[in-house]
């Protein structure tokens, strides 16, 4: 029997790799890319196709003048189960990985790209780095949080946003390096609203006048493919729409518009008063949409930092968060799925000074890629 290829210390190269394959992760790791590009430092970019379109991907690479991936999976978005996305987007990975031979690589957040690329790393002896690490739901419904705590404990440097994750990871014995560095986040909030600000006619094009508006999104596993978490969220959002005469915008994610025809509930979400669906935006459309919003009602994790560091006041749509940092300070309410406890959160988070402070730090991405570069230093 033939020994399993592996990379040796002296195969590999002095340049780091970066998965991305979801929109949350491109957007978090533009920052990193240019702060990669700003120091001429040698790197390259591994797509493993997760998200697919034109809309959910290609676009931000476009309007964020990103670097185009060197690899990418075509693939991938056939499967239709958590094992054979993540098998074969690790199978993809390893082969490109054994081209490359970095020496380290980095993933981004909890998505089944990060898993199959820290997989493939670590079996081939390369280094993993785990940019917003030691995030806790403690909900094992979530694909995300198998895959989160799996990347944590295969991971030689943990970049955790807060002393809160910092903790998650002491408690939960990982054996890398642990830094807390922020959250790139909030560089790539700060980077790319300047460049929404500039670019962006979406106000314009849908006729909104800033903070008279609520924005509504919603396209996790667990709100949207059980048809009673999503009637639920539903009407709780027909709750809000009654007793509050405001516009109520909501880019459709191509799984929830799916979904919503699965269940045969068009007709019913077509008749909540003052509701809008729109297409998927891209990322500094949705940017200039959120920052410019009275209220955000939402499922995703990101959206929750998001809108903390705008000042936008956030209702989770979920019945638990792994960003506890924005309940503390204020900046968000967890509602669940049931319609009474919506339209409370919806109340709250009105009557509620938006006078936080950012929690999730500064210039993460100068703080992650000096530890990266003096950690191949030292090898």
């Amino acid at each position: 029997m033939s020994e399993l290829k592996v990379l040796r210390e002296n195969e590999l190269q002095d340049k780091v790799g970066l998965f991305v394959g979801t929109r949350p992760g491109i957007i978090k790791f533009s920052p990193l890319m240019r702060e990669l590009q700003k120091r001429g430092k040698d790197f390259f970019v591994i797509h493993t196709g997760q998200h697919y379109s034109y809309d959910m991907d290609k676009i931000f690479f476009d309007e964020l003048e990103l670097p185009e991936p060197k690899h990418k999976f075509l693939d991938v978005s056939k499967s239709r189960s958590h094992g054979g996305q993540t098998a074969k987007m690790l199978a993809h990975s390893e082969q490109a990985l054994l081209k490359e031979k970095p020496k380290i690589v980095l993933v981004c957040g909890d998505a089944n790209t990060n898993l199959a690329g820290a997989l493939a790393a670590r079996k081939l002896h390369i280094m993993v780095g785990h940019v917003e690490s030691g995030l806790r739901s403690d909900d094992w419904r979530m694909p995300e949080e198998h895959n989160r705590v799996m990347i944590d404990h295969i991971s030689e440097l943990l970049f955790a946003p807060t002393e809160d994750t910092r903790k998650n990871l002491i408690e939960d014995n990982v054996k890398g390096k642990i830094f807390i560095t922020g959250n790139t986040i909030v560089d790539a909030v700060e980077q790319n609203l300047v460049i929404a600000k500039r670019k962006s006619k979406v106000l314009e094009n849908l006729n909104l006048t800033p903070k008279k508006y609520f924005l509504l999104t919603l396209h996790r596993e667990e709100s949207v493919d059980f048809k009673e978490n999503l009637e639920s969220i539903l009407n709780g959002i027909k709750l809000v729409s009654e007793n509050y005469d405001c516009k109520i915008i909501f880019p459709s994610h191509p799984r929830t518009a799916k979904t919503l025809k699965y269940f045969k509930l068009e007709s019913f979400i077509s008749k909540i008063k003052n509701l809008e669906i729109i297409n998927p935006l891209g990322y500094l459309d949705f940017l200039m949409l959120l920052s410019s919003s009275q209220l955000v009602l939402t499922d995703s994790g990101g959206i929750q930092e998001e809108s903390c560091i705008l000042g936008v006041p956030c209702v989770t749509l979920r019945q638990n968060t792994e960003r506890p940092e924005t309940i503390e300070i204020g900046a968000n309410y967890i509602a669940g799925t049931e319609p009474e406890s919506i339209l409370k959160g919806t109340e709250t988070m009105l009557n509620r000074a938006s006078d936080w402070s950012n929690p999730f730090g500064t210039n993460a991405s100068r703080k992650i890629i000096d530890i990266v570069e003096d950690t191949l230093s030292e090898r």
